[in-house]
């Protein structure tokens, strides 16, 4: 066999001067190591990173933060205990918080009791709280419901004592009509007037009449008239051929009435003013046209209960027999 030949490396002598010069390179390298590494950790700073004595900072901080909110927290504990405990005062009934006229008017009813219709008139006359002629309200809630058409309970009559009110007509017709509307005491009458304040929405009226064959003229109005009650309309009696007739019942106190969501009628049906014996009159005739609305479907009581009152005056419970 052949023997193989090894190779051994040889070594090359260096100059000192090529000494120097890898001694400072390797000086070099391991600055520019120390450089990057310092950036490096700079850059983790930015981002985010604290030093030790950063975290120490924030950690006294928050401790100090702890104690003084530990400290005013006692400070107010023992500034509660010194103050002397507010106790609250009971809520006040609801006759309290009224006005001392009304009050004192409240102080002659007994509500625990039930007045005959006559007594409670004349209550009602007493204890008025206010310096204007008060008007006097009925209030009859009934035992119907008006989602059914034959329980919406609806009419309208003419007092025999009248409102004690004012009342301004205006007639919605033709030329022969508006001049015997004039005659039975209208305001306004005639198409033209009527149209002029419709147009300037100046409702100056309290009751319009028309006849039947004028009503679709009105048609374009309704949007004023309709949410104010001041339409026309049959049931009522302000829809009519006989306008002289429907002007003078107006004039002399006609009064409509309807029960509203809650089975309940609100009819003004005098003033202080009239007295016991007047007021009694006009309430009877009231009383009188609600029961003769009776809807055949409601089977035992018809009237739940029944309240006299005057404006911003306390109300008084009336016998249900008073109906």
């Amino acid at each position: 066999m052949a023997e193989r030949k090894v190779k051994t490396p040889t070594t090359k002598k260096t100059s000192p001067e090529a000494e120097d010069q890898i001694l400072e390179a390797e000086v070099a390298e391991v600055v520019e190591e120390k450089t990057e590494t310092s950036a490096k950790d700079a850059t983790k700073a930015k981002a985010g990173k604290r030093s030790a004595k950063a975290v120490a900072a924030a950690e006294e901080k928050a401790a100090k933060e702890e104690r003084k909110a530990a400290k005013k927290g006692e400070e107010q504990e023992a500034a509660d205990a010194d103050k002397p405990k507010h106790k609250q005062k009971p809520a006040r009934s609801r006759l309290e918080r009224q006005g001392k006229n009304f009050r004192k008017a409240a102080e002659q009813i007994d509500k625990s009791k039930t007045y005959s219709l006559e007594e409670a008139l004349d209550l009602a006359t007493k204890t008025s709280p206010v310096k204007f002629d008060a008007t006097v309200e009925l209030h009859v809630n009934l035992r119907v419901d008006p989602r059914h058409a034959d329980q919406n309970i609806r009419d309208n009559l003419v007092l025999p004592q009248g409102t004690g009110k004012t009342v301004r007509v205006a007639v919605f017709a033709d030329v022969d009509d508006a001049t015997a509307a004039k005659k039975a005491g209208a305001d306004i009458a005639g198409i033209d007037d009527v149209t002029k304040l419709l147009d300037k929405g100046s409702l100056d009226f309290d009751t319009l009449v028309a006849t039947p064959s004028q009503m679709p003229k009105l048609g374009k109005y309704a949007r004023v008239l309709g949410p104010r009650g001041l339409m026309p309309n049959p049931k009522s009696g302000t829809v009519t051929t006989d306008v002289s007739k429907a002007v003078k019942e107006a004039k002399a106190g006609r009064v409509e009435y309807r029960v509203d969501s809650t089975g309940i009628v609100h009819l003004g049906f005098g003033k202080v003013s009239f007295g016991k014996d007047r007021l009694l009159e006009n309430a009877q005739a009231a009383l009188t046209s609600i029961r003769s609305n009776k809807p055949s479907s409601v089977k035992g009581s018809y009237v739940k209960s029944i309240h006299v009152t005057t404006t911003m005056g306390p109300s008084i419970s009336v016998e249900a027999s008073a109906l």
